[in-house]
């Protein structure tokens, strides 16, 4: 008779020793495939860690939604005639019951399916190249086989939108990001999503954030939209930062965003990240606190207007860490929810309280071994997994194999 002997990891020395053979290992987390996922609190000013240029960023990885994607096996052992000895052995060492890996699994698949949101990312770059149609909701339909429940897929990034905007043409001549892609992806996209019983939450990435290879670059720095100073948050790109205290630049943004639920309405949330910000180690020191909170609250008060039924979300950092090192002081922004960024695996448990009263948490694939934990908190609401490789499909197979055992 077979036993996976997954769920009882952790549990005490002797058993990691007895069943060593078993071979569960996490993947260490790559400073150099990290990109921003990585920023460490612990050393703000003084990241060690690289990253590539986002119009570089996941340019290189092949599209694997329309390959048969090889399952790993979870180790078994057969204890056979010895699983009696074993189990008594075992039970003094341990308070869960030694039972077989499908109960297990059934309950920690139970627990999964009650989380709000089980999300993944997908960066705006997955639909360049003229994805197909049959493509996106092929990966839709794959997503929801993993025991996903929510796609948030980039669809505006470095000054541009990934779809065309009447906004973005009468502001800057060009209606969209020089990318090639078809016209009706994000349709195509929500459309199968809803037929999969599943969401689409729009990611607006790198929101007020540019750097000197965006398309409204030349433009904005003009007409003199960005605040003083290079943010290097990120050492490796150097950021300018859009002053949302000038009228012209609140103004954009407010109609970029009403513009889009208008566009697309019954797409379910618009989320925004920790570029919204600003970083304290800007040149001129300038708190821009209250212009950054005003801005926001104007933001959704005209998404809202425009379509009262789309969630206005946020992923950022904690709010002490928000409003202390990116004047970000979201908990007045007025947002419906609040994801925490807890990419410093480190400081994961330091992050818990700020995870448990918020909507939920963002962890990168690196981080799956916290899955379980995660999963078995009544208390943490929803997940999003971000890919710090850029691969969402190997990602959310992984998932599935913590999940379902599978």
């Amino acid at each position: 008779m077979s036993f996976s002997w997954k769920t009882l990891r952790h549990r005490s020395l002797a058993l990691s020793a007895l069943f060593a053979v078993a071979g569960f290992s996490h993947s260490s987390l790559s400073q150099s495939n990290l990109s921003r996922l990585n920023f460490s609190q612990s050393n703000l000013s003084q990241s060690n860690s690289s990253s590539i240029t986002d119009n570089q960023r996941f340019l290189t990885t092949p599209d694997l939604a329309d390959q048969v994607v090889a399952h790993d096996t979870v180790s078994t052992l057969n204890i056979g005639s010895t699983l009696g000895s074993i189990s008594s052995a075992l039970s003094s060492l341990s308070p869960f019951s030694l039972q077989p890996a499908v109960a297990a699994t059934s309950d920690i698949s139970a627990l999964w399916q009650s989380k709000e949101i089980r999300g993944i990312y997908m960066s705006r770059y997955r639909i360049t190249n003229n994805t197909p149609e049959e493509t996106i909701r092929n990966r839709v339909r794959y997503y929801k086989q993993q025991g996903i429940n929510t796609i948030i897929h980039g669809v505006w990034g470095n000054g541009c939108p990934m779809y065309d905007s009447d906004v973005m043409m009468e502001t800057f001549g060009t209606s969209r990001c020089d990318n090639e892609f078809q016209a009706d992806w994000l349709a195509w996209l929500i459309d199968e999503a809803h037929n999969q019983d599943m969401q689409v939450h729009a990611y607006f990435e790198k929101g007020i954030k540019l750097d000197a290879q965006s398309p409204i670059f030349e433009i904005a720095e003009a007409n003199g939209w960005f605040v003083p100073g290079i943010d290097r948050t990120y050492p490796s790109v150097d950021h300018y930062v859009l002053d949302v205290n000038n009228p012209q630049v609140s103004q954009f943004f407010e109609q970029i965003l009403a513009e889009f639920v208008r566009k697309y309405p019954t797409v379910d949330a618009v989320q925004w990240d920790d570029y919204l910000g600003y970083h304290a180690g800007l040149a001129d020191s300038v708190d821009r606190t209250s212009h950054l909170t005003s801005f926001v609250q104007r933001m959704r008060t005209g998404m809202k207007h425009a379509n009262p039924n789309v969630s206005f979300d946020i992923c950022h950092h904690n709010p002490y860490w928000g409003a202390r090192y990116f004047a970000a002081d979201w908990v007045n922004w007025g947002a419906d929810r609040t994801f925490i960024q807890a990419y410093n695996d480190a400081n994961f448990y330091d992050e818990l309280s700020y995870i448990e009263s918020s909507a939920g948490v963002a962890i990168s694939d690196n981080q799956l071994h916290r899955l379980e934990d995660i999963i078995n908190n009544p208390n943490i609401k929803s997940v999003l997994i971000f890919p710090t490789t850029g691969d969402p499909v190997t990602a959310a197979r992984r998932v599935n194999e913590v999940i379902f055992g599978r």
